[in-house]
């Protein structure tokens, strides 16, 4: 099963499930695209890439399991490069053998 990235532009009700898109070749994500977040005030909820909490998500960063964030974005903007995730997801799937 492929890891995806949530969207979901049409489901703007509280408890929408969210929809799986695919990543892009190039960018930046945000911490709450890559470890998810619940549906809330409205918005909907956004499915986790590495479902993991944020200080284990923080306490991985430290130790080099999870890649390092970039500021390339702004100085008080925290980023991942889309790269560095789908580098970090192949890593993490299993391979399939017949």
């Amino acid at each position: 099963m492929a890891r995806e990235a949530a969207c979901n532009p049409s489901a703007s009700m509280v408890g929408a499930s969210p929809v799986p898109c695919p990543l892009s070749g190039t960018g930046y994500l945000r911490l709450h695209q890559i470890i998810g977040r619940p549906a809330r005030n409205g918005q909907p909820a956004i499915a986790a890439l590495v479902p993991v909490s944020r200080s284990t998500w923080w306490a991985g960063v430290k130790s080099g399991r999870y890649p390092q964030p970039t500021r390339a974005l702004g100085k008080r903007i925290t980023a991942w490069r889309v790269e560095d995730i789908r580098r970090l997801l192949d890593v993490d799937q299993p391979a399939n053998e017949p």
